[in-house]
């Protein structure tokens, strides 16, 4: 069964900014992932942010592209951000991308908790 997808904050803003390689990428490992399945290459994102999100990566014309994204809610999948990753030391994620995620995923869990949580029918 497919699963909705919710953009929180601009997170669908940032993928139609995106290539149209970027966005052929993305869109199709998100469909994986409204499908119940984990594409290739999709990972925890790591550095400090809840284990619940997880990371696309694609480089493309010497930028590197990532994509946020939670499942951490059985029956929805929230893309919290997707960015071009402009890291000023080595290769960790600059702090106001990190932040900014935190922040949508706390949006996300809200949404869930006010449309999905309580209910349940959703």
């Amino acid at each position: 069964m497919k699963k909705p997808l919710y953009w929180i904050g601009g997170s669908k803003k940032g993928l139609n900014a995106s290539p149209e390689d970027v966005k052929d990428v993305f869109g199709s490992a998100l469909l994986d992932v409204q499908y119940g399945d984990t594409p290739v290459g999709a990972r925890p994102f790591g550095e400090g942010l809840p284990r619940e999100i997880w990371k696309l990566v694609d480089d493309f014309d010497g930028n590197s592209y990532r994509a946020a994204y939670t499942v951490a809610f059985r029956e929805v999948v929230y893309v919290l951000d997707v960015f071009v990753k402009k890291s000023k030391a080595g290769i960790s994620t600059p702090r106001v991308d990190k932040e900014r995620i935190r922040k949508r995923f706390r949006a996300a869990e809200q949404h869930f908790h006010d449309n999905y949580r309580i209910t349940g029918v959703k």
